[in-house]
């Protein structure tokens, strides 16, 4: 009854959190830069978490190979991670980059296969390879689908490549940079496992946060002054977006999420992972007037159908 709805959304709310974030974070980067909003995504939900995680007497990370451990987990799955989200997500619309993002349950299939030995079944790997269909059509360029879909190699080729050559190439590109965040998700997610062998999951969370956006913060300080010297501009809305995403999206988020993981339903979990981009295409939809075109829309449906199948 009731407690079991309660629970189904719980478990739900990570999702529903890190997609509502894509939007939130869309709203904030026009007035304020990509790496400011990743390091107020990650210093200040680290650091709340660390206190939770003191308050309830979480054993604290005291080894050598514990900060290790929380360095390198930092690095990869914080600096790296939120600063590719943010750089990514100024240039594609919020549910477009939230399903490449959560493309990377195929990437930790293969990687969990190789590294401990996990089999996927023949109904994976075919998922694996209709996730990798549903990317392509996300992301390659109309002209080079088409020349793909006839069989005219050329065409795709030289279509691909323009859009490389173009200004700036692919560095422009926000679905690069949200192909880069997803793999960097995807290993930080294997690593999980080696992290908590050493560092309790709450303290390991929160560490990883509050040290992966000090890199950025740093660059953004000393690159972006004419960010910081705007704060005091920021509407209420701005405001709202920036704790949004740093409180609910990133350290309740992240909390639940954990909580969750440590509860052993990992693979409950991650097949729910295909929920972000629906929610946050929903919102994008709703709230910035988003919308992806028929491909898009295909091939988001496409890459979703793989998650399920592989988990």
């Amino acid at each position: 009854g009731f407690a079991a709805l309660l629970g189904g959304a719980a478990l739900v709310s990570p999702f529903f959190l890190w997609g509502t974030s894509m939007v939130a974070m869309k709203t904030v980067l026009p007035a304020t830069s990509p790496l400011f909003v990743a390091s107020v995504r990650l210093v200040p939900a680290g650091a709340v978490l660390i206190a939770w995680a003191a308050l309830n007497k979480r054993p604290w990370p005291n080894t050598a190979n514990a900060w290790a451990a929380i360095a390198l987990f930092g690095l990869v799955d914080g600096t790296m991670f939120q600063g590719f989200l943010s750089e990514g997500l100024q240039r594609t619309s919020a549910g477009l980059g939230s399903v490449i993002i959560d493309s990377q349950p195929l990437t930790v299939a293969v990687l969990a296969s190789v590294i401990y030995g996990e089999t996927i079944g023949a109904g994976g790997v075919f998922g694996l390879f209709l996730g990798v269909v549903g990317l392509l059509m996300l992301e390659l360029p109309r002209e080079a689908l088409e020349g793909l879909f006839h069989g005219d190699a050329a065409t795709a080729i030289a279509a691909i490549t323009s859009g490389v050559d173009a200004e700036g190439g692919l560095w422009e590109s926000g679905e690069w940079w949200m192909l880069l965040a997803a793999q960097s998700m995807a290993v930080g997610t294997v690593m999980v496992r080696w992290v908590c062998k050493y560092v309790d999951p709450v303290m390991a969370t929160g560490w990883h946060m509050a040290l992966g956006g000090v890199p950025l913060l740093a660059y953004s300080v000393i690159n972006e002054p004419e960010v910081y010297s705007r704060l005091g501009e920021l509407t209420g809305n701005e405001v709202g977006g920036l704790v949004y995403t740093s409180m609910l999206g990133s350290a309740l988020a992240y909390g639940a999420f954990f909580y969750f993981a440590s509860r052993g339903s990992l693979t409950k979990l991650s097949s729910l992972t295909f929920l972000t981009p629906m929610f946050a295409a929903l919102f994008g939809y709703i709230l910035l007037g988003e919308t992806l075109d028929e491909v898009q829309l295909a091939g988001a449906l496409v890459t979703v159908v793989g998650i399920y199948l592989v988990n």
